[in-house]
C-alpha cells in the first residue's frame, strides 16, 4: 500500500543516509512536488524536472521502481555536494549554464549522467583548456602521476622537525636534453640525493609548463609548495636549465 512521502513505517529500513522508504511509484501519487537534501542544503523540484533527460543517472534515481532515501525530516535525501546541484536544476528546467563553479558543476552533470549538460560545458574555455590542453599533454609525459607521488613522498619523508623539504626535479623536454643531463644525474646519485626525473615528451610546452603543472597539481592536493632553479655548485652551469627545487612549506 502507498502512503504519504513524509509518513515513514514499521517496514522502513534505516540507512546510513536515513531510511529507505517506498518506491517512487508510491510516494509520486501524491504531490509531484519535491524537497530534496542533497549533501546538507535544501532544494525544492518537480518529478518531471528530475526526470526530464531519460536515461540519466538523475533521472534513474526517481523512476518508479528505485527505492526513495528520506533524512530524518522526510526530505529525499542525495549523498552528494550539494552546493552544486543547484546549477543542476537549473539547466534541466531552463538550459542555463552555469557562471561559478564550472569544474565543480561538470564533475556533478557527470556524476548524474546529464549528457548535453557535460558536453555544453567541455566547449567552455575552463574545460577544454584542462580536458583537451593540460591533460592531453600531462598524458604524453612518462609516468607524470607516479612522479607526483615520489615528490609528496620524499617531500613529507623529510618533514620531521623542519619548517620546510626540498624535492629536486630533473625536467627534460627532448631525448637530447636527456642525454646532456645523464652526467649531471650519477653525479647527484653519487651523492645519494633523491632525484625525480620529468621526460622527455613529444608535445609543444616547454619545461616551465611542466614545472607550472606540477606546482598547480600538488597544490591541488592541498599542500603549500613553490619551485626554484636549482644552482648548486655540484652541476656545471650548462646544466642548470634542468635541474630545479620544489619546495613543500609545512607550517
Amino acid at each position: 500500500m502507498c502512503g504519504h512521502p513524509h509518513a515513514h513505517t514499521h517496514t522502513q529500513e534505516h540507512s546510513e543516509a536515513g531510511h529507505i522508504g517506498a518506491p517512487w511509484s508510491c510516494i509520486f501519487e501524491g504531490s509531484p512536488v519535491l524537497e530534496l537534501n542533497v549533501g546538507g542544503e535544501l532544494y525544492t523540484t518537480t518529478v518531471g524536472t528530475l526526470r526530464k533527460l531519460p536515461g540519466s543517472k538523475l533521472a534513474e534515481m526517481f523512476s518508479s521502481s528505485a527505492k526513495a532515501y528520506t533524512d530524518a525530516e522526510g526530505r529525499f535525501f542525495i549523498d552528494r555536494p550539494g552546493t552544486y546541484f543547484g546549477p543542476i536544476l537549473d539547466y534541466l528546467r531552463s538550459e542555463q549554464l552555469p557562471t561559478h563553479h564550472i569544474l565543480e558543476v561538470y564533475r556533478e552533470a557527470q556524476f548524474y549522467e546529464i549528457k548535453p549538460l557535460v558536453k555544453l560545458l567541455e566547449d567552455t574555455p575552463q574545460i577544454f583548456g584542462e580536458q583537451v590542453a593540460r591533460k592531453q599533454f600531462l598524458l604524453r609525459v612518462p609516468g607524470y602521476s607516479e612522479n607526483l607521488e615520489l615528490m609528496v613522498r620524499l617531500a613529507r619523508a623529510e618533514a620531521v622537525a623542519a619548517r620546510s623539504s626540498a624535492v629536486l626535479v630533473c625536467a627534460v623536454r627532448t631525448e637530447e636534453d636527456a642525454v646532456l643531463c645523464a652526467d649531471a644525474l650519477r653525479v647527484l646519485e653519487a651523492e645519494k640525493r633523491s632525484v625525480v626525473k620529468f621526460g622527455p615528451w613529444k608535445a609543444a610546452p616547454q619545461v616551465k609548463d611542466l614545472l607550472d603543472c606540477v606546482k598547480m597539481d600538488i597544490t591541488a592536493q592541498g599542500y603549500q609548495v613553490h619551485y626554484e632553479q636549482f644552482s648548486e655548485r655540484t652541476l656545471r652551469a650548462k646544466h642548470f636549465g634542468y635541474f630545479y627545487t620544489f619546495v613543500f612549506i609545512w607550517w
